[in-house]
Protein backbone atom coordinates (compact mmCIF):
# COMPACT_ATOMS: atom_id res chain seq x y z
CA UNK A 1 0.00 0.00 0.00
CA UNK A 2 1.21 3.56 -0.55
CA UNK A 3 3.27 5.30 2.14
CA UNK A 4 2.44 8.83 0.94
CA UNK A 5 -1.01 10.22 1.78
CA UNK A 6 -3.90 10.11 -0.65
CA UNK A 7 -5.35 13.59 -1.09
CA UNK A 8 -9.10 13.94 -1.65
CA UNK A 9 -11.41 16.94 -1.63
CA UNK A 10 -14.60 16.33 0.33
CA UNK A 11 -17.48 16.74 -2.14
CA UNK A 12 -20.30 19.07 -1.06
CA UNK A 13 -22.70 16.12 -1.26
CA UNK A 14 -21.08 14.70 1.89
CA UNK A 15 -21.61 17.86 3.97
CA UNK A 16 -23.07 17.04 7.37
CA UNK A 17 -21.98 13.39 7.21
CA UNK A 18 -19.81 11.76 9.88
CA UNK A 19 -16.20 11.43 8.80
CA UNK A 20 -16.07 7.61 9.19
CA UNK A 21 -19.23 7.16 7.13
CA UNK A 22 -17.92 9.51 4.43
CA UNK A 23 -14.54 7.73 4.33
CA UNK A 24 -16.22 4.36 3.85
CA UNK A 25 -18.06 5.90 0.89
CA UNK A 26 -14.93 7.53 -0.54
CA UNK A 27 -12.89 4.32 -0.09
CA UNK A 28 -15.48 1.63 -0.94
CA UNK A 29 -12.92 -1.21 -0.88
CA UNK A 30 -12.56 -0.79 2.90
CA UNK A 31 -15.03 -1.43 5.70
CA UNK A 32 -16.27 1.21 8.10
CA UNK A 33 -14.44 -0.53 10.95
CA UNK A 34 -11.23 -0.31 8.96
CA UNK A 35 -11.52 3.42 8.23
CA UNK A 36 -12.42 4.07 11.87
CA UNK A 37 -9.15 2.35 12.78
CA UNK A 38 -7.26 4.65 10.37
CA UNK A 39 -8.79 7.69 12.06
CA UNK A 40 -8.04 6.49 15.60
CA UNK A 41 -4.43 5.70 14.66
CA UNK A 42 -3.87 9.18 13.17
CA UNK A 43 -3.73 8.15 9.52
CA UNK A 44 -6.45 10.65 8.54
CA UNK A 45 -6.17 14.45 8.58
CA UNK A 46 -8.82 17.00 7.70
CA UNK A 47 -7.38 20.33 6.51
CA UNK A 48 -4.12 19.23 8.14
CA UNK A 49 -5.60 18.49 11.59
CA UNK A 50 -6.24 15.17 13.34
CA UNK A 51 -9.90 14.27 13.73
CA UNK A 52 -12.24 11.76 15.32
CA UNK A 53 -14.56 9.26 13.59
CA UNK A 54 -17.69 11.21 14.55
CA UNK A 55 -16.39 14.56 13.22
CA UNK A 56 -19.03 16.16 10.98
CA UNK A 57 -17.96 17.35 7.55
CA UNK A 58 -18.78 20.77 6.17
CA UNK A 59 -17.85 19.94 2.56
CA UNK A 60 -14.89 21.10 0.44
CA UNK A 61 -12.31 20.22 3.15
CA UNK A 62 -9.07 18.53 2.13
CA UNK A 63 -8.65 14.96 3.31
CA UNK A 64 -5.22 13.36 3.70
CA UNK A 65 -5.40 9.59 4.15
CA UNK A 66 -2.37 7.35 4.62
CA UNK A 67 -3.52 3.76 4.22
CA UNK A 68 -1.44 1.61 6.60
CA UNK A 69 -0.28 -1.90 5.92
CA UNK A 70 -1.64 -4.68 8.10
CA UNK A 71 0.73 -5.18 11.05
CA UNK A 72 -1.01 -8.34 12.19
CA UNK A 73 0.07 -9.89 8.89
CA UNK A 74 3.42 -8.18 8.37
CA UNK A 75 4.87 -9.51 11.62
CA UNK A 76 4.59 -13.07 10.33
CA UNK A 77 7.03 -14.19 7.68
CA UNK A 78 6.23 -15.69 4.33
CA UNK A 79 7.16 -19.37 4.13
CA UNK A 80 7.49 -21.70 1.14
CA UNK A 81 4.82 -24.23 2.12
CA UNK A 82 3.12 -26.18 -0.70
CA UNK A 83 -0.50 -25.22 -1.37
CA UNK A 84 -3.19 -27.13 -3.24
CA UNK A 85 -4.73 -24.26 -5.23
CA UNK A 86 -8.13 -25.24 -6.61
CA UNK A 87 -8.89 -21.85 -8.21
CA UNK A 88 -7.38 -18.39 -8.51
CA UNK A 89 -8.05 -15.10 -10.25
CA UNK A 90 -7.29 -11.43 -9.47
CA UNK A 91 -9.75 -11.43 -6.56
CA UNK A 92 -9.86 -14.96 -5.14
CA UNK A 93 -7.80 -17.95 -4.19
CA UNK A 94 -9.52 -21.20 -3.24
CA UNK A 95 -7.30 -23.61 -1.31
CA UNK A 96 -7.81 -27.28 -0.49
CA UNK A 97 -6.31 -27.39 3.02
CA UNK A 98 -4.63 -30.61 4.19
CA UNK A 99 -4.88 -32.08 7.67
CA UNK A 100 -2.36 -30.75 10.16
CA UNK A 101 -2.11 -27.24 8.68
CA UNK A 102 -3.09 -24.47 11.10
CA UNK A 103 -4.84 -21.54 9.40
CA UNK A 104 -3.60 -18.54 11.44
CA UNK A 105 -0.47 -18.10 13.58
CA UNK A 106 -1.32 -18.36 17.27
CA UNK A 107 0.16 -19.49 20.57
CA UNK A 108 2.00 -22.74 19.93
CA UNK A 109 1.90 -22.20 16.14
CA UNK A 110 3.98 -19.11 15.43
CA UNK A 111 4.69 -20.18 11.86
CA UNK A 112 4.17 -23.03 9.42
CA UNK A 113 0.55 -21.97 8.91
CA UNK A 114 -1.70 -21.43 5.92
CA UNK A 115 -1.24 -17.69 6.43
CA UNK A 116 2.55 -18.03 6.12
CA UNK A 117 2.09 -20.11 2.97
CA UNK A 118 -0.29 -17.57 1.42
CA UNK A 119 2.10 -14.68 2.08
CA UNK A 120 4.79 -16.57 0.16
CA UNK A 121 2.41 -17.44 -2.67
CA UNK A 122 1.20 -13.83 -3.04
CA UNK A 123 3.20 -11.08 -1.27
CA UNK A 124 0.35 -8.64 -1.95
CA UNK A 125 -1.74 -10.44 0.69
CA UNK A 126 0.29 -8.58 3.35
CA UNK A 127 -1.96 -5.59 2.57
CA UNK A 128 -5.23 -7.52 3.01
CA UNK A 129 -6.73 -8.09 6.48
CA UNK A 130 -5.71 -11.49 7.88
CA UNK A 131 -3.82 -12.21 4.65
CA UNK A 132 -7.18 -12.44 2.90
CA UNK A 133 -8.47 -15.42 4.91
CA UNK A 134 -12.24 -14.99 5.25
CA UNK A 135 -13.16 -18.13 7.23
CA UNK A 136 -11.16 -20.94 8.75
CA UNK A 137 -11.00 -24.66 9.32
CA UNK A 138 -9.64 -26.46 12.37
CA UNK A 139 -6.07 -27.73 12.08
CA UNK A 140 -7.06 -31.34 11.37
CA UNK A 141 -10.13 -30.58 9.25
CA UNK A 142 -9.44 -30.80 5.53
CA UNK A 143 -11.02 -29.06 2.57
CA UNK A 144 -11.90 -25.82 0.85
CA UNK A 145 -11.16 -22.29 2.03
CA UNK A 146 -11.64 -19.02 0.12
CA UNK A 147 -9.04 -16.25 0.33
CA UNK A 148 -9.48 -12.65 -0.85
CA UNK A 149 -6.58 -11.17 -2.85
CA UNK A 150 -7.38 -7.49 -2.30
CA UNK A 151 -9.17 -5.37 0.32
CA UNK A 152 -12.24 -4.85 -1.86
CA UNK A 153 -12.73 -8.57 -2.39
CA UNK A 154 -12.15 -9.16 1.33
CA UNK A 155 -14.82 -6.65 2.32
CA UNK A 156 -17.35 -8.13 -0.11
CA UNK A 157 -16.62 -11.73 0.90
CA UNK A 158 -17.02 -10.89 4.60
CA UNK A 159 -20.38 -9.29 3.76
CA UNK A 160 -21.42 -12.38 1.78
CA UNK A 161 -20.43 -14.61 4.69
CA UNK A 162 -22.43 -12.50 7.14
CA UNK A 163 -25.41 -12.60 4.77
CA UNK A 164 -25.09 -16.44 4.60
CA UNK A 165 -24.48 -16.34 0.86
CA UNK A 166 -21.31 -18.41 1.05
CA UNK A 167 -22.38 -22.05 0.96
CA UNK A 168 -20.15 -24.50 2.84
CA UNK A 169 -20.84 -28.21 2.73
CA UNK A 170 -18.95 -30.85 4.69
CA UNK A 171 -18.71 -34.62 4.77
CA UNK A 172 -18.12 -36.41 8.05
CA UNK A 173 -17.98 -39.87 9.58
CA UNK A 174 -19.75 -40.06 12.91
CA UNK A 175 -20.24 -42.69 15.59
CA UNK A 176 -23.62 -44.35 15.69
CA UNK A 177 -26.28 -45.04 13.08
CA UNK A 178 -28.12 -41.81 12.25
CA UNK A 179 -31.67 -42.76 11.30
CA UNK A 180 -32.61 -39.62 9.35
CA UNK A 181 -31.40 -36.17 8.40
CA UNK A 182 -32.28 -33.06 10.33
CA UNK A 183 -31.00 -29.79 11.75
CA UNK A 184 -29.35 -28.73 14.97
CA UNK A 185 -30.29 -25.23 16.16
CA UNK A 186 -28.30 -24.86 19.36
CA UNK A 187 -26.22 -21.91 20.53
CA UNK A 188 -22.50 -22.50 21.07
CA UNK A 189 -20.20 -20.87 23.61
CA UNK A 190 -16.96 -21.41 25.48
CA UNK A 191 -16.94 -24.28 27.99
CA UNK A 192 -17.18 -22.98 31.55
CA UNK A 193 -14.26 -25.06 32.89
CA UNK A 194 -12.15 -25.98 29.87
CA UNK A 195 -11.51 -22.79 27.89
CA UNK A 196 -10.10 -24.74 24.93
CA UNK A 197 -13.43 -26.48 24.38
CA UNK A 198 -16.75 -25.21 23.10
CA UNK A 199 -20.18 -26.50 24.11
CA UNK A 200 -23.89 -26.00 23.58
CA UNK A 201 -25.12 -23.37 26.04
CA UNK A 202 -28.15 -21.11 26.22
CA UNK A 203 -26.08 -17.91 26.42
CA UNK A 204 -23.85 -18.86 23.47
CA UNK A 205 -23.90 -17.52 19.92
CA UNK A 206 -26.61 -18.80 17.56
CA UNK A 207 -25.51 -21.80 15.49
CA UNK A 208 -27.40 -23.94 12.97
CA UNK A 209 -26.13 -27.11 11.27
CA UNK A 210 -28.14 -29.09 8.70
CA UNK A 211 -27.27 -32.73 8.02
CA UNK A 212 -28.43 -35.67 5.93
CA UNK A 213 -27.32 -39.27 5.70
CA UNK A 214 -25.19 -40.38 2.75
CA UNK A 215 -24.63 -43.95 4.01
CA UNK A 216 -25.24 -45.94 7.17
CA UNK A 217 -22.81 -48.59 8.39
CA UNK A 218 -23.07 -51.04 11.27
CA UNK A 219 -21.94 -48.62 13.97
CA UNK A 220 -21.22 -45.41 12.06
CA UNK A 221 -22.75 -43.01 9.53
CA UNK A 222 -21.43 -40.97 6.62
CA UNK A 223 -23.11 -37.55 6.72
CA UNK A 224 -23.38 -34.50 4.48
CA UNK A 225 -23.59 -31.24 6.43
CA UNK A 226 -24.26 -27.61 5.65
CA UNK A 227 -23.58 -24.65 7.93
CA UNK A 228 -25.76 -21.59 8.35
CA UNK A 229 -23.33 -20.11 10.87
CA UNK A 230 -19.64 -20.63 11.43
CA UNK A 231 -18.91 -21.00 15.13
CA UNK A 232 -15.69 -22.48 16.45
CA UNK A 233 -15.86 -26.31 16.34
CA UNK A 234 -19.53 -26.02 15.30
CA UNK A 235 -20.00 -29.38 13.56
CA UNK A 236 -17.93 -31.20 16.16
CA UNK A 237 -19.92 -29.70 19.06
CA UNK A 238 -23.32 -30.16 17.42
CA UNK A 239 -22.69 -33.80 16.59
CA UNK A 240 -21.50 -34.49 20.12
CA UNK A 241 -24.71 -32.81 21.31
CA UNK A 242 -26.69 -35.30 19.19
CA UNK A 243 -24.64 -38.18 20.70
CA UNK A 244 -23.08 -38.84 17.29
CA UNK A 245 -19.56 -37.43 17.74
CA UNK A 246 -17.11 -37.40 14.85
CA UNK A 247 -14.89 -40.43 14.36
CA UNK A 248 -11.34 -39.66 15.50
CA UNK A 249 -12.22 -36.39 17.25
CA UNK A 250 -9.63 -36.06 20.05
CA UNK A 251 -11.66 -33.42 21.93
CA UNK A 252 -15.32 -34.27 21.45
CA UNK A 253 -15.25 -37.85 20.15
CA UNK A 254 -15.24 -39.97 23.30
CA UNK A 255 -14.64 -43.72 23.09
CA UNK A 256 -14.52 -45.43 19.69
CA UNK A 257 -17.62 -47.48 18.89
CA UNK A 258 -16.63 -50.82 17.39
CA UNK A 259 -19.30 -53.02 15.72
CA UNK A 260 -19.62 -56.50 17.20
CA UNK A 261 -17.67 -59.17 15.36
CA UNK A 262 -15.65 -56.69 13.32
CA UNK A 263 -12.42 -57.77 11.68
CA UNK A 264 -9.35 -56.91 13.77
CA UNK A 265 -7.76 -55.00 10.88
CA UNK A 266 -10.83 -52.75 10.69
CA UNK A 267 -10.82 -52.28 14.47
CA UNK A 268 -7.14 -51.28 14.37
CA UNK A 269 -7.75 -48.88 11.47
CA UNK A 270 -10.67 -47.26 13.27
CA UNK A 271 -8.80 -46.82 16.54
CA UNK A 272 -5.71 -45.48 14.80
CA UNK A 273 -7.54 -42.80 12.80
CA UNK A 274 -5.53 -39.73 13.81
CA UNK A 275 -7.99 -36.84 13.47
CA UNK A 276 -11.65 -35.82 13.28
CA UNK A 277 -13.10 -37.32 10.09
CA UNK A 278 -14.36 -34.00 8.72
CA UNK A 279 -13.84 -32.58 5.24
CA UNK A 280 -15.08 -29.30 3.71
CA UNK A 281 -15.90 -30.81 0.35
CA UNK A 282 -17.98 -28.13 -1.40
CA UNK A 283 -17.84 -24.33 -1.48
CA UNK A 284 -20.13 -21.96 -3.37
CA UNK A 285 -20.35 -18.17 -3.54
CA UNK A 286 -21.12 -15.22 -5.81
CA UNK A 287 -17.90 -13.79 -7.24
CA UNK A 288 -17.12 -10.60 -5.29
CA UNK A 289 -16.56 -8.59 -8.48
CA UNK A 290 -18.76 -10.12 -11.19
CA UNK A 291 -21.48 -11.68 -9.06
CA UNK A 292 -21.18 -14.94 -11.02
CA UNK A 293 -22.16 -18.01 -9.01
CA UNK A 294 -19.08 -20.17 -8.50
CA UNK A 295 -18.80 -23.66 -7.01
CA UNK A 296 -15.84 -25.89 -6.20
CA UNK A 297 -15.55 -29.44 -4.92
CA UNK A 298 -12.67 -31.26 -3.28
CA UNK A 299 -12.88 -35.07 -3.13
CA UNK A 300 -12.52 -36.84 0.20
CA UNK A 301 -8.88 -37.14 1.26
CA UNK A 302 -7.27 -40.56 1.12
CA UNK A 303 -7.44 -41.30 4.85
CA UNK A 304 -11.22 -40.74 5.03
CA UNK A 305 -11.76 -42.63 1.75
CA UNK A 306 -9.92 -45.64 3.18
CA UNK A 307 -11.99 -45.54 6.35
CA UNK A 308 -15.24 -45.35 4.35
CA UNK A 309 -14.08 -48.34 2.28
CA UNK A 310 -13.32 -50.29 5.46
CA UNK A 311 -16.78 -49.52 6.86
CA UNK A 312 -18.40 -50.59 3.60
CA UNK A 313 -16.43 -53.86 3.64
CA UNK A 314 -17.43 -54.50 7.26
CA UNK A 315 -21.08 -53.96 6.33
CA UNK A 316 -20.83 -56.36 3.36
CA UNK A 317 -18.99 -59.03 5.28
CA UNK A 318 -21.03 -58.97 8.48
CA UNK A 319 -24.40 -57.48 7.61
CA UNK A 320 -26.27 -54.71 9.43
CA UNK A 321 -26.51 -54.74 13.20
CA UNK A 322 -29.96 -54.66 14.81
CA UNK A 323 -30.97 -51.27 16.25
CA UNK A 324 -33.69 -50.20 18.62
Amino acid sequence: MPDSPIIKQVPPSLAGMRLDVALAELFPDYSRNRVQQWIREGHVRLDGAEVRPRTRLAGDEQLEVTIPSQPQVDEFSAQDIPLDIVYQDDDLIVVNKPAGLVVHPAAGHADGTLQNALLYFDRGLADVPRAGIVHRLDRDTTGLLVVARNPGAHKRLVSLLQARRIKREYQALVHGVVTAGGSVDAAIGRHARDRKRMCVRDDGRPAVTHYRVLQRFRAHSHLLMELESGRTHQIRVHMQYLHHPLVGDPVYGGRDRVPAGADQAFIDQLRAFPRQALHAWRLGLPHPRSGEDLHWEAPLPEDIRQLVSAMQADLRDTGPEPHD
